[in-house]
């Protein structure tokens, strides 16, 4: 532990080091969701005032829960070359200061996201609970956590909805969904290019107990097999109209042949082309969404 470092380090350091396990970059893409979701629930311009205290309390369980799991991983993360720099494994700040910061933070969102809709501040609940204590435990013991850490990852889209509309509906469900689906073979991805790094770390990854990468392709076309159909199940279910639906079968025929590609190679290169093309799809999906919400209303 570099303690003695850490006692002088300057305030705008320590300050940097807080905001890094909050995982920024991976949390923008959570309020964009949320943000987007929000909008397209809002039954008029007078709830809109809303999605201001939905983004604080969002942004600060999402904060937390990134805390709470740099926390619990923090011996792993010092074993892998892309994350042995993060706060805690190099010795910048201490185990206690994380596990403060991630509770004030998550309290302090919970409260947020009460004042706007309890059932709003129950998903947050369920997000901060399911990735934390369930999801964080089983990624080293089992690669079906991906499935399950999947689940609070499209959370964020169903809180967005119901802290508009004050009700978890079939579009809520939709919305989670699409989120749910895309989140496999966008981690897939990304396990396969860092495998090494995640081998030495202990993770047992498909990447890594099936090295061939058979169970991971077929893994990646299972869900975008399943992740193109939902993602047309707002046209189907009065969300958006025609010119969305051609948009989102565009996309998904898109993302598919990143997938294909991949399934078929299986090499880094084409496993990089389905993470960039993962993080392109799905904020062009949601542009789709809203532009059809902006210019139908």
């Amino acid at each position: 532990m570099k303690t003695g470092a850490m006692a002088l380090a300057a305030p705008s350091n320590r300050v940097a080091d807080f905001i890094a396990l909050t995982k920024p970059r991976l949390n923008v893409l959570v309020l964009v969701t949320t943000t987007v979701c929000f909008y397209l629930a809002a039954p008029n311009a007078d709830t809109l005032w809303l999605i201001g205290p939905t983004l604080v309390g969002t942004a600060l369980v999402a904060g937390g829960a990134a805390a709470l799991n740099q926390l619990y991983e923090r011996d792993a993360d010092g074993l892998m070359l892309r994350t042995r720099l993060r706060p805690l494994p190099d010795g910048r700040l201490l185990p206690v200061e994380a596990k403060r910061f991630g509770l004030a933070l998550s309290l302090l969102g919970l409260a947020a996201l009460a004042y706007v809709r309890p059932l709003a501040a129950g998903l947050a609940l369920a997000t901060l609970v399911s990735y934390v204590l369930v999801y964080t435990p089983l990624k080293s013991r089992t690669w079906f956590a991906m499935v399950v850490g999947a689940v609070p990852g499209a959370l964020p889209a169903a809180l967005g909805w119901t802290a508009a509309s004050g009700s978890m509906t079939v579009e809520a469900w939709v919305l989670f969904g699409i989120v749910f689906l895309w989140q496999i073979p966008h981690f897939l991805a990304i396990a396969w290019i860092y495998r090494e790094d995640f081998s030495r770390a202990g993770f047992p990854l498909l990447p890594i107990i099936e090295p061939t990468g058979r169970r991971t392709a077929r893994h990646v076309l299972l869900y975008l097999a399943a992740l193109i159909p939902v993602s047309l199940a707002p046209a189907w279910v009065g969300m958006a109209g025609t010119p969305y639906l051609i948009g989102a079968t565009f996309l998904g025929l898109g993302l598919a042949v990143l997938g294909i590609r991949f399934a078929w190679t299986r090499c880094t290169r084409n496993a990089r082309g389905l993470f960039a093309g993962s993080i392109i799809y799905l904020p062009l999906l949601w542009a789709f969404l809203v532009a059809t919400k902006f210019f139908s209303g």
